[in-house]
């Protein structure tokens, strides 16, 4: 579920949102880290900023998700590879409209509240962690009340990577707390609607299918197809994955 073994052609062909969401925050990250034309225009028109919003620029609730600081480096890298592991299984589960619905509601939710509870009319704000946090309340919801679409193992991960994002969201400095806890929750409270009709990821899914009309066909998939006999490397690839996460994100309040 959260182990990626797509070549990178068909990650993009099987989860087009999640690449797409990816593709466009580092290239605005980018545009204003290498001052290139509009790079310096997108952040100043687009990142969270009260004083504006109580001004009338209510578009900086949604735009502040697709923005990361050009000196956050390892913000824009943490978001983007959180959105590579946990994203494609959510996207596949729920399809495009409704994982694109979750993502931003949930990011949108983050930034209003941090809107309304923050009370310094300066504060500013940028990144996807709302939007991200959100994916992960959608998770636990799936952990405590809909065990049917996730199995132990892997809810045991999401559940250790959501309590350590949690935790460090309140202890670390220069985070913006209520987009965390409110983007979280509103995952979480979109999980009822979210989840109706959705059936397990599974890898099969993201196969061709092939043509039956009684000609001898090239499987293109044979070989991945012994790649998943290898059981004994999921154990370590999880926990490499949890390693680089805390990681990156222990960094990240460095920069």
């Amino acid at each position: 579920m959260f182990i990626r073994t797509e070549s990178f052609k068909d990650f993009i062909r099987f989860y087009p949102v999640v690449s797409t969401i990816i593709a466009i925050q580092v290239v605005i990250w980018l545009m204003m880290y290498l001052d290139l034309p509009f790079g310096g225009y997108i952040y100043y028109w687009g990142r969270g900023f009260n004083l504006m919003i109580d001004q009338g620029e209510y578009w900086r609730h949604v735009t502040p998700i697709f923005i990361h600081s050009p000196a956050g480096i390892m913000h824009v890298l943490f978001n983007s590879f959180s959105l590579v592991l946990f994203g494609p299984a959510l996207e596949q589960m729920l399809g495009k409209i409704k994982f694109l619905l979750v993502y931003f509601i949930s990011g949108i939710i983050g930034n209003l509240f941090t809107y309304y509870l923050e009370p310094d009319p300066y504060y500013i704000h940028v990144g996807a962690s709302g939007a991200i946090y959100g994916l992960f309340g959608l998770y636990i919801y799936m952990v405590f009340l809909r065990k049917d679409l996730i199995d132990q193992a892997n809810a045991k991960l999401v559940s250790t990577i959501t309590i350590i994002g949690l935790v460090m969201t309140f202890l670390s400095t220069d985070i913006n707390i209520y987009a965390h806890l409110f983007g979280f929750i509103g995952g979480l409270a979109l999980g009822p609607l979210a989840l109706i009709n959705v059936r397990p990821f599974s890898l099969s899914r993201n196969r061709r299918k092939p043509r039956n009309d009684g000609s001898v066909q090239f499987d293109p998939n044979r070989w991945n197809k012994k790649r998943y006999r290898y059981k004994h490397i999921i154990r370590p690839v999880i926990i490499g994955a949890i390693a680089i996460l805390v990681i990156l994100g222990l960094v990240a309040q460095l920069f």
